[in-house]
């Protein structure tokens, strides 16, 4: 519990100092080692909300990293279930 509380503190001060390149590392590193991180996809909701602007070749969405760690961790967590060993 410690361990996920100090990622997503991690993560959080990654998405408001940090490049989103670090973050998106960040972010995927925590949905892949943890089994259900949808802090990760929170808190990139929460960076679009604070610096997100129109993208002209996403048809103006401003939410692109928000839906990108949406489908990421979709994707995530449906390989996780095919690659369980019991």
């Amino acid at each position: 519990m410690k361990l996920r509380i100090l990622a997503f503190l991690i993560l959080l001060i990654s998405i408001l100092a940090f490049p989103l390149w670090v973050s998106a590392i960040l972010a995927l590193l925590g949905m892949m080692y943890f089994y259900f991180f949808i802090e990760a996809v929170i808190l990139f909701l929460i960076s679009d909300l604070l610096y997100g602007v129109p993208e002209l070749k996403f048809f103006n969405i401003v939410f692109v990293s928000f839906f990108a760690s949406l489908v990421i961790f979709i994707i995530l967590k449906l390989l996780k279930k095919k690659l369980r060993f019991k």
